[in-house]
Formats: structure tokens, sequence, C-alpha cells
């Protein structure tokens, strides 16, 4: 049973950092493009960063660029999102997702499985 698990949001005061992590079981993630995504409310669900499966390249949105750092360990079957330099505009529910075609996009159209997500509040 394919299943994502994120953890690791919580409140932070503006230009703080937190790490969220994005556990899978029921699969190997090295044979998956993972990606990140956020859904604030009122907003569509918008790609933040994917990690491709085979070489570990990575994409960033450009509004969070120079900021969030996507990583994974293959060992713990994590991935990891490090987001330094938060900003209120960064609240949202955070969600990871996997692509089985590693197609290293940031369209959620094309991420088959999802976690159930983690709520990151930006805020003083």
């Amino acid at each position: 049973q394919v299943q994502l698990v994120e953890s690791g949001g919580g409140l932070v005061q503006p230009g703080g950092s937190l790490r969220l992590s994005c556990a899978a079981s029921g699969f190997t993630l090295d044979y998956y493009t993972i990606g990140w995504f956020r859904q604030a409310p009122g907003k569509e669900r918008e790609g933040v960063s994917c990690i491709s499966g085979s070489d570990s390249s990575t994409n960033y949105a450009d509004s969070v660029k120079g900021r969030f750092t996507i990583s994974r360990d293959n060992a713990k079957n994590t991935v990891y999102l490090q987001m330094n330099s938060l900003k209120p505009e960064d609240t949202a529910v955070y969600y990871c997702a996997a692509d089985p075609f590693r197609r290293g996009g940031l369209g959620w159209y094309e991420y088959t499985y999802w976690g159930q997500g983690t709520q990151v509040t930006v805020s003083s």
C-alpha cells in the first residue's frame, strides 16, 4: 500500500525556518519524482518544488527559489523541504506527492499519490 506522510509543519515567525519531511512506505522513493505542493485558503494548489528519482535533479517555483531546498535520503525513504526566510505568504497546507512517471514538473495533475498535508503558518 502506497503511503506518504508529511510532518514538520507549525507556526513560525517571518524570517524563520522549518524543515518538512515526507516519509514513504509501500514503495521506494528513488523510483519516483517527489513533489511538494501547497494550498492556501481560497487559492489553487501550487507546485513548490520537486526532485527526480533518477538523478536527483530539482525544480523550484520562482516564488521559493533561493529560500527553499528539496533533498532526499534514500536510506530513510524520505524527502525533505528546508524552508528558510519564510514569509507570511508561504502560509498554506503543504503536501508531498509522488509521480511514478518521473516527469519532473510542478503541475499537481502529474502526481498520482498524495499525503494528507501539514499546516505551515508564518505569522508574528
